[in-house]
């Protein structure tokens, strides 16, 4: 359900900074491959193993501003979380290299709130379920034009709800690929169920558990979503980025089982616009201090038409201790305003148009700290040869309104 949104997005910063090495280091570093005359001989070129990332991650959650029982009660939730990418590349005979991504991820997890929505039974949204959410990509890069081009699918699973996702990028880098623009687009076509809160489902209307489904309803949900991005090496030791990336979704933007109460004592479910238009703009900042020290930063600034406004800062630091051990202490910053149809707990009126007590889009401020700990020894990994990194990292996640949470996750990188 939605809680686990947050967990999921917590989880994932943790992926990013378990997967990203020193931010587009590979232009410092790397060199383009040499093209050959594509009338030459064919050579056989076969699909090559690059290298597979498992990731296990846990996160718990606690608070008392749960949606699901308009704006107050428990938030306890926990994620235990597993990742496995296996990366594959191919030379085609005009030596363009073709990579292919294989990414299964599956969730585990509990929501206290989640029993609220039907206390009486055991509901379709239950305090248990699994996320399971697999991707294929594939991306082709060619040094003659200097550009790299990709496709990508991916379809989500969850008790209420599946989604089929699709993705595609271009990128092209100047002569001296010192800068890259980038272009990306992509579409996610969702439904859910729409599951009713015990008190408030007509007679007729089905709960949604296993065995009462029939007659139930499925609503639409479509977000699109778009990025340009200029990336440029200033010198050896600055790289910078500028991005923008608008999104709109349309279809059911609220979630059917999320209660409000009026200031007469009124019950109903959250009620939201069917369509949203969001507009975050970022700038990222890498700069390499000396060999043992990156720093890396990000800015965001977001804004949508619900009324929300949003800051985000985020500032990382990896430290070579020696060159098979480093840290990298993290803090994210975010500050974002409500959006104009939110309320705590009561505080709605019945003459309102739209109305939710869902704290996820209220006003607050949240602070996520932690360190990251790599080992990369060059006889691998506890002896073992093609195990050449393992990263461990642990994250603190605060909210003003009194939410908190822990998220710790281990990765091995296989090559």
């Amino acid at each position: 359900m939605k809680k686990i949104i947050i967990g999921i997005g917590l989880y994932c910063s943790l992926l990013h900074g378990v997967r990203s090495q020193e931010y587009l280091s590979f232009r410092k570093n790397g060199s383009a491959q040499t093209t050959t005359d594509s009338t030459g001989p064919y050579v056989k070129r076969t699909l090559k193993f690059e290298e597979a990332n498992l990731v296990s991650g846990y996160y718990f959650q606690n608070g008392n501003n749960s949606a699901i029982t308009g704006g107050i009660g428990t938030e306890r939730l926990t994620d235990f979380a597993n990742s496995m990418e296996l990366r594959f590349s191919k030379l085609d005979r005009f030596n363009r290299l073709h990579n292919f991504t294989f990414d299964a991820n599956v969730d585990f997890y509990t929501s206290a709130s989640s029993d609220k929505i039907d206390p009486l039974t055991v509901s379709s949204a239950s305090r248990k379920d699994t996320h399971f959410y697999p991707s294929l990509s594939w991306s082709v890069k060619d040094d003659g034009i200097r550009t790299t081009q990709g496709l990508s699918y991916s379809f989500s699973t969850e008790y209420d709800y599946k989604s089929h996702g699709l993705n595609a990028f271009f990128t092209k880098l100047s002569k001296d690929k010192n800068r890259e623009f980038s272009i990306k687009g992509g579409a996610f076509f969702d439904t859910y169920m729409a599951i009713l809160p015990a008190e408030l489902r007509p007679i007729t209307y089905p709960s949604g558990a296993e065995d009462d489904k029939r007659g139930i309803a499925y609503k639409p949900r479509n977000s699109y979503n778009a990025s340009f991005s200029l990336s440029q090496v200033i010198n050896q030791r600055l790289q910078v980025m500028a991005m923008i990336e608008p999104s709109y979704q349309e279809g059911l933007l609220s979630t059917p089982f999320h209660r409000v109460y009026f200031t007469n004592g009124n019950e109903t479910v959250e009620k939201l616009p069917g369509t949203r238009f969001k507009l975050p703009v970022g700038f990222r900042l890498s700069y390499f201090s000396g060999d043992r020290a990156v720093i890396r930063a990000f800015y965001r600034a977001y804004v949508d038409d619900w009324g929300m406004t949003a800051h985000t800062t985020n500032l990382e630091i990896p430290y070579k201790i020696t060159p098979f051990f480093s840290i990298s202490p993290f803090w994210r910053f975010n500050s974002q305003s409500a959006v104009k149809y939110f309320k705590a707990y009561a505080q709605h009126v019945p003459s309102e148009l739209y109305y939710t007590s869902d704290y996820d889009i209220s006003s607050f401020t949240s602070h996520f700290v932690g360190m990251g700990i790599r080992l990369a020894p060059p006889g691998g990994i506890a002896g073992l040869l093609n195990w050449s990194s393992l990263e461990i990292r642990y994250g603190y996640y605060s909210r003003s309104n009194g939410m908190y949470g822990h998220s710790i996750s281990a990765h091995i990188k296989i090559k």
